[in-house]
């Protein structure tokens, strides 16, 4: 009876289920080699597989014991089925030999002999004898076998730390980052898995024109900024120091590995095609628009028809080309048409319900605490505001605000009550922007170095009361600023001065949130840590499989962001006012940037917004009760860390596993190093010593990666998709008495503001951008959810994150009750548009709400 029950077990076949996708076989070459895949299965020549035992080893194999390989299996039925015209998930069927010799299959090789590659989500077996159901989450690229050295590797859903990885399997778990790490040299090809460092010295290019050049960002302390992932393209002839470009039409071309590319096919069109389209055809061809209309808006009216009626693109070439060059989807979105040659953009939330509540004080001061970059405004303490800029370099920089500007609007207090009480506040965009101003003011820009002081009143909303508009000393820097003070008036000339005041402080503001709030500290300070996560976590790690989610797609809009948008002459420097000065200025920026402070209440603490308060669940108490940003904000974060310390404790049970776990050591070593190279000095990091660092460590990653970049990514349209809210140049310095300029804005005020702001042709191109943006794809994963509910076969893991879904639908419910309650007057504000943009799931498209896992796009 034994025999014959060994004999069936020897015996027996184990079926599994493969699932995968193809390329897009809307592509000629793909097709081609579709039908020459189905030749070479004639052949013999297929796709197989092989379990590797994580329980009984392979005496045969030479060098360190690894587990024991079962016979290959073919994956079944591929020429019936099919060739795919869209890029869709197929199962197949594939049957293993069972033999006792394997057990419990750790992991399993595949050998791709066909053409092309294919993209393998999922194998799954079925009724593994003493097993049950075993399941391998895959989600990689798999090219033809020609191109590795070794056979491609995947592993069951179960987490190890590296002392805890079944012996058997350590082999191929070390082997696998030995081969993501790459051997730092050559052109890495689409085919290779490698994750590298390399500075940013690909922006400019030299070869084309010296005007073009760009300096290197990174490896230096003039120009430090965080690493982005390697390409190994040859450097320009002109500058040895820099990255040759792809050209434009290669663009998508760009290499990132494999599994970075966007994996889902409507986003990764939308966004290639979309981006391509706008630098190639918008930025030359709209020219023929602007010249016939002068480049300018002549009343808010002609703004308004943007949205409304739309902007008559005159026939010839400028439709000729769009047609023929974008498909209508995207035209729809980059060059909205009805048809008949008119551009036409969705109406922005900041104009739905009222085409002028974005003009008033109360608005322009709520939008620094619930629009779209609510992270820059801070507490004043001292009063006037003082500069820290070098005095041996730029002489005396501290404010001219004097007690006289504001003292009468303080609700009866003097201005000392008012610094002890905290009831002063300051978006200062002085120290910054200063150092670049004479610069910026040699091309067509014509910008000002900014102070706006505010008050908070007794209803819980923030009055301006003065802005300072700073200029560099004509006689040369170490003399000083040139400071003009403008305080708030409504009515004729002084009114539209004030108007005027405010839109240099908004231009500021735009530039600031696009450059520092969102691509330094959300997308630029990242990408590192994608890097390194592939190349020191294996994928068994448990921290790879807390973080993964929140690098979807990170590289990849970064790569297309350096071939269009942040390069030289990319639509970034077209469309916002540091133009050339851009990067540069970002540069100068994270020469501040400190890791810890990126956690949302350090980061509150130390702008002044918030006080240490142990008594609250959070850790700290607002000083302004309802500022939007910060109360969602902390729920979030209260959920995130919640969530990551159930997941963390179940791993690691004491100090002594964190210290000693090798990879996690070797990963936050190499990311301090190598990914933030320029900012290595151990006390701007905490140290890798304790469950506790551990955990906010991750914590703040995934906050940095998900809530803060929805934060201040996904209400670009909202708020700055009618750009006289948010203008991102401006063109004219402050008219003064007695010129024609002044005498221009006592009878034409709308005009001098129209002609002073980003004028029509960078307004027409950075609303398609930012509409492009805003908005979700349908294929969006939000926090709280996972792409495969099988990510681990953890079960503890598995309830604290079903957990961390319900507090997340929770916060949602407060959300909404808190923009009901009229009480809180900034969730709200004049231009009646909640704030949303922490509400954690959404709908796709153009929704100013959700937070995707990760800084996708």
């Amino acid at each position: 009876m034994g025999n014959m029950f060994n004999k069936e077990v020897k015996e027996r076949k184990v079926k599994g289920r493969v699932v995968l996708k193809h390329k897009n076989m809307f592509d000629l070459n793909n097709v081609a080699a579709w039908a020459e895949d189905g030749l070479y299965e004639l052949f013999g020549q297929s796709i197989s597989l092989q379990l590797i035992s994580s329980i009984h080893p392979d005496h045969e194999s030479s060098g360190r014991l690894r587990g024991k390989l079962g016979n290959p299996a073919i994956l079944e039925h591929w020429i019936k089925t099919g060739t795919p015209l869209t890029v869709k998930e197929l199962t197949y069927e594939v049957s293993f030999e069972w033999n006792e010799k394997i057990g419990l299959p750790g992991a399993f090789l595949v050998k791709n002999d066909h053409r092309s590659e294919f993209f393998l989500k999922s194998l799954t077996l079925e009724e593994v004898p003493g097993h049950g159901q075993v399941h391998f989450v895959c989600n990689s690229w798999v090219y033809p076998t020609k191109y590795y050295t070794k056979d491609r590797v995947f592993f069951a859903n179960k987490a190890y730390l590296p002392s805890e990885t079944p012996e058997l399997l350590r082999p191929y778990r070390e082997e696998e980052l030995v081969i993501l790490r790459g051997n730092g040299s050559g052109e890495l090809k689409e085919w290779d898995r490698v994750y590298d460092y390399a500075f940013y010295n690909d922006l400019g290019d030299p070869d084309n024109n010296l005007d073009d050049a760009r300096p290197v960002l990174g490896g230096s302390s003039e120009y430090p900024y965080p690493r982005r992932g390697r390409t190994g393209r040859p450097s320009t002839s002109s500058d040895p120091k820099t990255e040759s470009r792809l050209p434009l039409l290669k663009s998508l071309s760009i290499y990132i590995p494999a599994d970075e590319q966007f994996g889902h096919l409507k986003l990764s069109d939308f966004l290639g095609s979309g981006l391509k389209s706008i630098s190639q055809f918008l930025v030359s061809e709209l020219q023929a628009l602007t010249d016939s209309t002068h480049d300018e808006f002549d009343t808010f009216e002609d703004v308004l028809k943007m949205y409304e009626g739309g902007i008559k693109l005159p026939n010839g070439p400028l439709l000729e080309v769009i047609r023929k060059n974008i498909s209508f989807e995207f035209l729809k979105v980059l060059v909205p048409t009805d048809g008949e040659g008119l551009a036409k953009f969705p109406l922005p939330k900041v104009i739905e319900g009222d085409k002028s509540a974005w003009r008033t004080d109360e608005e322009f001061a709520r939008e620094m605490l619930a629009g779209v970059n609510p992270v820059s405004i801070r507490l004043l303490k001292e009063f006037p505001p003082t500069s820290k800029l070098d005095i041996e370099v730029y002489g005396n920089q501290n404010s001219s605000i004097k007690h006289s500007h504001i003292e009468t609007s303080l609700d009866g207090l003097d201005i000392e009550e008012a610094v002890k009480s905290n009831r002063l506040f300051i978006l200062d965009h002085h120290d910054s922007l200063m150092p670049y101003v004479r610069r910026i003011n040699a091309t067509s820009t014509k910008i000002y170095a900014t102070r706006t002081l505010l008050f908070l009143q007794k209803d819980g909303t923030l009055k301006p009361l003065a802005i300072e508009l700073s200029l560099p000393h004509p006689g040369g820097d170490k003399l000083g600023a040139i400071n003009e003070v403008y305080t708030p008036a409504k009515h004729g000339v002084e009114g539209s001065i004030w108007q005027l005041a405010k839109a240099y402080v908004a231009v500021n503001d735009s530039g600031v949130h696009q450059l520092i709030s969102h691509w330094l500290n959300t997308h630029c300070v990242i990408e590192p840590f994608v890097i390194a996560t592939n190349r020191q976590l294996s994928v068994l790690h448990p921290i790879h499989k807390l973080l993964q989610p929140h690098f979807r797609d990170t590289m990849s809009i970064n790569a297309f962001g350096r071939q269009i948008l942040i390069n030289g002459g990319g639509l970034l420097e077209q469309t916002v006012f540091p133009g050339r000065y851009a990067m540069e200025l970002s540069s100068a920026i994270y020469k501040d940037w400190v890791f810890p402070d990126q956690a949302l209440p350090i980061d509150l603490v130390k702008r002044g917004m918030a006080t240490e308060d142990s008594s609250s669940p959070h850790g700290i108490r607002l000083l302004i009760e309802d500022y939007p940003y910060a109360v969602d904000g902390l729920d979030i974060w209260l959920a995130i860390k919640t969530w990551v310390e159930d997941y963390c404790s179940f791993y690691y049970k004491s100090d002594d596993v964190v210290q000693n776990d090798t990879e996690l050591q070797s990963w936050w070593k190499e990311l301090r190093e190598e990914g933030h190279g320029d900012k290595k000095h151990e006390a701007w990091w905490p140290k890798m010593d304790t469950c506790k660092n551990l955990m906010e460590t991750c914590t703040t990653i995934i906050w940095v990666a998900s809530a803060l970049h929805a934060a201040v990514n996904f209400g670009q349209y909202s708020y700055a998709g009618y750009l006289p809210n948010r203008p991102t140049l401006s063109r004219r310095l402050m008219p003064k008495k007695h010129t024609r300029e002044y005498y221009e804005l006592e009878k034409n005020p709308d005009n001098v503001f129209l002609q002073t702001i980003t004028a029509q042709l960078q307004t027409l191109i950075g609303v398609s951008l930012i509409e492009l943006l805003s908005r979700h794809p349908s294929e969006e994963v939000y926090l709280g959810q996972r792409e495969c509910p099988e990510w681990t076969m953890d079960l503890e893991p598995l309830m604290a994150f079903e957990k961390f879904g319900k507090k997340l639908r929770d916060i949602e419910s407060r959300i909404v009750q808190r923009n009901s309650d009229e009480s809180l007057k900034n969730r709200v504000g004049p231009v009646k548009v909640p704030y949303t943009l922490l509400y954690p799931s959404s709908k796709e498209g153009l929704t100013g709400m959700g937070i995707p896992n990760s800084v996708s796009i």
